[in-house]
C-alpha cells in the first residue's frame, strides 16, 4: 500500500490529519448502489463525480468476477430416461459467501437443451424484476427456499443466503427484530468447520446435516427427465450474485412513506441489472 505524502484526513467527517497514510481500498460486493446514486445523482445530491462512482461499479464487478466463485460440472451422465449432473462449487473468498448485510444472495441457475436449443429444463431464472423464478421467499415472505442435496424439479432453486427470523419464528428483514436463523447456507470459506461453529457463525438449516457442504463449498446434483429428448443435450450451470434481493427491496412496500416509495421506485428501475453472474460452466452430454 504505497504511502501518500503530507498529512491527509482519515475520513471526510471530523477526520484529523495525519501523517504515513497508505493508500488502499476495500473492494466491496455492492454494484447496485452506486448505479442507483449515479442515475439519481442531483435528487440524492451526490458529492462524488459520475466517472467516479462508474470506476467503483466497474472494479466491484470485475473483483466479484474474478476473485469470489468457481464452478465445475463434475459429473455429467444419461441412464434409464434420466440425465444427472453434479455441480462443485468452490468459495474463493476469506469469508462466508455472500457476507455482509444480509439482503445478499448467491444462486444457481442451471438449464437443459436439447439439440435443437429447446429447454428441457431450467431452475433459478433472474427475472427482469429482480426476483428469481420459482423462490418461494420472492412471491410469498412468509416461506423461504430450503437447502437442497438434490434438485429434480424446476420450482426448486438452490439459493446460498440467510434468512433471519423475528421472536415468534415468523420471518422478517428487520435487523432488530432478527434473533435466529432457520436458514444460513451461505458457502463455506476454506478452513470453516461447520461441526465446531460457535451459534453465532453457525450453519442453520438443511445444510448443517448435508455432507457435501463443507468449508470451501457445495456439491449439488440435479436429476432431469430426458425420456424422447432429441440429444447431445446442452448443461450450463451459472453462478448468480444479488447485492439486494427482490423481498428485501420490497420489504416495506405496504408501507406509506415517500423514502420508501422513492427507493422502491429506484431498484424497479434497475431491477434487471441488479445482479450479475459470478462464474459458470457448462458440458455436452451424449
Amino acid at each position: 500500500m504505497p504511502v501518500v505524502e503530507g498529512t491527509v484526513p482519515v475520513s471526510s467527517v471530523l477526520g484529523l490529519p495525519r501523517e504515513e497514510v497508505s493508500r488502499h481500498v476495500f473492494r466491496g460486493g455492492n454494484l447496485l448502489m452506486p448505479r442507483i446514486f449515479n442515475a439519481h445523482r442531483q435528487e440524492l445530491a451526490v458529492q462524488a463525480l459520475p466517472q467516479e462512482l462508474q470506476a467503483t461499479t466497474e472494479q466491484t464487478i470485475e473483483n466479484l468476477t474474478g476473485s469470489t466463485a468457481t464452478l465445475e460440472i463434475s459429473r455429467a451422465e444419461i441412464s434409464n430416461g434420466a440425465l444427472t449432473t453434479e455441480l462443485s462449487i468452490t468459495n474463493l473468498a476469506g469469508h462466508k459467501l455472500p457476507s455482509a448485510y444480509p439482503s445478499r444472495r448467491v444462486w444457481i441457475h442451471f438449464t437443459v437443451r436439447d439439440r435443437n436449443g429447446t429447454t428441457l429444463f431450467e431452475s433459478g431464472r433472474f427475472n427482469p424484476d429482480g426476483s428469481i423464478e420459482g423462490n418461494d421467499n420472492d412471491t410469498d415472505a412468509a416461506r423461504f427456499e430450503p437447502h437442497y442435496e438434490e434438485i429434480s424439479r424446476p420450482d426448486q432453486v438452490q439459493i446460498y443466503e440467510p434468512i433471519l427470523a423475528d421472536p415468534s419464528g415468523a420471518m422478517t428483514t428487520v435487523l432488530l427484530s432478527a434473533i435466529s436463523y432457520p436458514k444460513d447456507n451461505r458457502l463455506l470459506p476454506k478452513g470453516f468447520d461447520k461441526a465446531t461453529a460457535e451459534d453465532f457463525v453457525a450453519v442453520n438449516g438443511a445444510a448443517s446435516k448435508d455432507l457435501d457442504f463443507v468449508g470451501g463449498g457445495d456439491r449439488i446434483r440435479y436429476q432431469v427427465t430426458t425420456d424422447g429428448a432429441d440429444g447431445p443435450l446442452s448443461i450450463e450451470a451459472e453462478l448468480w450474485y444479488q447485492p439486494i434481493g427482490y423481498r428485501w427491496a420490497h420489504s416495506l412496500a405496504d408501507r406509506q412513506a415517500e423514502e420508501i416509495d422513492r427507493f422502491i421506485g429506484y431498484y424497479e428501475e434497475m431491477a434487471d441489472s441488479s445482479a450479475i453472474i459470478l462464474t459458470s460452466a457448462r458440458f455436452i452430454a451424449e
